[in-house]
C-alpha cells in the first residue's frame, strides 16, 4: 500500500479567514443576530452549527443559517482565500514519493472542492463534514499513515486513526496546545513538511506495513478482524 497522507484544509492548506469573516458578518446584517465574523474567522475548526450555537442562536434557526452560509460561500470566500506557505509543495512531496493525498475537513465538501479547484490541487480523496475524532474512520479506511492539521481536533483525529500527527502553527492553536494534545511533531508551517516527510518516509511505510500485518495476523488466527 502506498504511503497515504491526510491534510486538514482551513488554516492548514488554506487561509479563508477574510471571506469567512465577511460571510458571517453578512449573515449578521441580514438577520440582526449577534454574529461576530472576526471572532469566527479567528477560531476556525469546529463545525459551523456549533459556532452558531456559541453565538446564542436558537436551535430552530441553525439549519437556515447553515444553508445561507453555504450559499454565500462560493462567491465570497473562495475568491478571497489564500494558499498557506508550503501547501502546494507539501502535496507535491507526497506525490513525489509515490504516495496518496487526502483532504479530510470539517468544511462542507462541495465548498472544499471549490478551494482545491481554485488552486489547481489534485488529491486522491476529499472528505468533508468531519471533525476531531470523527475524522478517524476515513483516515483508517484509506490507510493514512500521517494526518496534518492546525487544531487540537486534528490531533485527536490522527490519534484515533493511529496515524502520526503533524501539527502546524498556522491556525488558532499554539505549539504547547498541539503538543499537550499529543501531536508527534509541530512545524511552524508546511514549508518544512517536505523535508520531514522525505526523512521519515521509510519509517512511516514500515510502520504502516507492521500495522497491516498485525490486522492480518488477527484475522488469519480466526479471531475478529480489527478495523484500524
Amino acid at each position: 500500500m502506498p504511503l497515504t497522507v491526510g491534510f486538514d484544509l482551513d488554516m492548514t492548506l488554506i487561509d479563508p479567514r477574510a471571506g469567512m469573516a465577511r460571510v458571517m458578518n453578512t449573515l449578521a446584517a441580514e438577520t440582526g443576530l449577534p454574529l461576530d465574523g472576526e471572532h469566527f474567522a479567528a477560531n476556525l475548526g469546529p463545525p459551523l452549527d456549533g459556532s452558531f450555537r456559541d453565538f446564542g442562536v436558537v436551535e430552530e434557526r441553525i439549519p437556515e443559517l447553515v444553508a445561507r452560509f453555504r450559499a454565500l460561500y462560493p462567491d465570497i470566500v473562495v475568491p478571497a482565500t489564500l494558499a498557506l506557505p508550503g501547501a502546494t509543495d507539501a502535496l507535491a512531496a507526497v506525490r513525489e514519493l509515490g504516495g496518496r493525498t487526502m483532504v479530510v475537513t470539517g468544511k462542507y465538501r462541495a465548498n472544499a472542492a471549490l478551494h482545491l479547484d481554485a488552486f489547481g490541487w489534485q488529491v486522491d480523496e476529499l472528505f468533508g463534514g468531519l471533525w476531531a475524532a470523527g475524522k478517524a474512520e476515513v483516515l483508517t479506511r484509506h490507510g493514512a499513515a500521517v494526518y496534518v492539521g492546525d487544531h487540537v481536533g486534528d490531533v485527536l483525529g490522527a490519534q484515533a486513526a493511529d496515524a502520526v500527527s503533524v501539527g502546524v502553527l498556522t491556525g488558532p492553536c499554539s505549539e504547547r496546545q498541539l503538543t499537550e494534545a499529543g501531536a508527534d511533531i509541530v512545524l511552524t508551517d508546511l514549508t518544512g513538511f517536505p523535508k520531514w516527510l522525505r526523512a521519515n518516509a521509510e519509517r512511516l511505510a514500515d510502520r504502516r506495513a507492521e500495522r497491516l500485518a498485525e490486522v492480518s495476523g488477527v484475522s488469519d488466527a480466526g479471531g475478529p478482524a480489527v478495523s484500524r
